[in-house]
């Protein structure tokens, strides 16, 4: 099951207080932003590939997105139970996800 993670980090628009408290941002501003946007999907059964692209806004205009792919090392497996439309229950394995952290400055 390939289900990627996306996280869109806009540097301008976080607000940190104390370390621990983060807005969500529904809509950026456009006027002076980065824009970066990380998604990790699943290569093969050893390798999963990082993309990070960043979008440069100025002026409401964008001005330069860059991507940057990166291969690394997959979590291996999770085991999960699921369930059909007929109730019947089976422990399926799933491709772990990795947990993303940003830092902003």
């Amino acid at each position: 099951m390939k289900k990627p993670i996306t996280y869109f980090i806009l540097s301008t628009l976080f607000v940190f207080v104390a370390g621990c408290n983060e807005s969500e941002v529904k809509q950026i501003s456009k006027e002076g932003a980065v824009e970066t946007i990380l998604n990790v999907d699943h290569l093969d059964d050893t390798h999963d590939i990082i993309v990070t692209t960043h979008k440069i806004w100025v002026k409401n205009e964008l001005i330069k997105t860059t991507v940057h792919k990166d291969t690394i090392p997959t979590l291996g497996l999770s085991y999960q139970e699921a369930e059909n439309s007929d109730g019947d229950k089976k422990t399926v394995p799933l491709k772990r996800d990795y947990e993303l952290y940003i830092t902003v400055k």
